[in-house]
């Protein structure tokens, strides 16, 4: 991996970040405007829309809340949090995470990403049902290519131990594309194998970077995968996971270092580029890119 002299990094600093908490049931920062944080200068980074870091109390959440026209999705950090939506029948949650058919299920954990497509309206809660530990998660929403799609729910593990070997891809792109028939879009096949199809042209890793240890991010997520080839808009995101001692830095530049909460806007750079990320804390990082148009 070499530098990318090309690219534009722009750090966005955790404590610049939005901040909400609600009867102390809820602590969430804000890169993007949302709800009751705006601020014109961070309304959205390409397709990225909102990026939430959440923290949930035991016994509480988001009550039944609808959704239209935006591709949502939920990284889990720690803890569990349990979803319940208007396309599943009440009294069928367990037997739909018994099933696992990957487009309905009831209780998510640490290594799953759940995955909705809002579309013409969809509505769901997401409620911590644990008598005593908090959840952390992620929440991410993308503007899709296209509204009025047809609402769809997906969720999928991912190995915490392909994590530590590398960047493991999480979203890619619908492989039929914005022209999808309804049967393309029911088979739910992404452009890159393993991942949950998002209707947008953009790509999400994560990976587990050991203390000292080095990955490479390829951006646009290999040939063939996203449309714009061309000035692509990345976004890097360390979590608050590890009591603010996981730090990385970036295309091997000392301007450009993460604390845990930071996040770092990456412009100018292409399809086929590799973006080196160090972990240079005292313990593994564990670290989110947001691969956009």
């Amino acid at each position: 991996m070499t530098k990318l002299s090309h690219a534009k990094i722009i750090a966005r600093r955790s404590a610049d970040r939005g901040y909400a908490e609600h009867g102390g049931w809820l602590k969430s920062f804000h890169t993007f405007s949302f709800a009751s944080y705006y601020d014109h200068h961070f309304t959205n980074f390409g397709s990225l829309r909102v990026l939430n870091e959440d923290r949930v109390a035991a016994r509480n959440g988001f009550p039944t809340h609808p959704h239209r026209d935006a591709e949502i999705f939920s990284y889990i950090l720690s803890g569990e949090l349990t979803h319940r939506d208007s396309m599943l029948a009440k009294g069928a949650e367990q037997r739909a995470q018994e099933e696992g058919d990957g487009k309905q299920f009831y209780r998510m954990k640490r290594g799953d990403v759940q995955f909705t497509t809002g579309g013409t309206g969809i509505a769901h809660s997401e409620q911590n049902e644990s008598r005593d530990k908090a959840v952390h998660f992620l929440q991410i929403w993308a503007l899709p290519w296209r509204n009025g799609l047809k609402p769809q729910y997906h969720t999928r593990t991912f190995d915490e131990a392909a994590k530590r070997a590398g960047f493991v891809h999480i979203l890619s792109p619908l492989a039929a594309g914005r022209e999808a028939t309804r049967a393309e879009e029911d088979a739910a096949v992404a452009k890159i194998a393993g991942t949950i199809p998002i209707h947008a042209d953009f790509v999400m890793g994560a990976g587990i970077i050991g203390a000292g240890g080095r990955f490479g991010w390829g951006v646009g997520g290999g040939e063939g995968v996203v449309e714009k080839t061309k000035r692509r808009n990345v976004y890097v995101h360390l979590p608050m996971t590890k009591g603010g001692r996981a730090r990385v830095r970036l295309d091997y530049r000392e301007d450009a270092v993460l604390e845990e909460g930071d996040g770092a806007f990456i412009t100018g750079v292409n399809a086929g580029d590799v973006l080196g990320v160090e972990s240079i804390g005292e313990v593994e990082a564990e670290v989110i890119v947001l691969d956009s148009d």
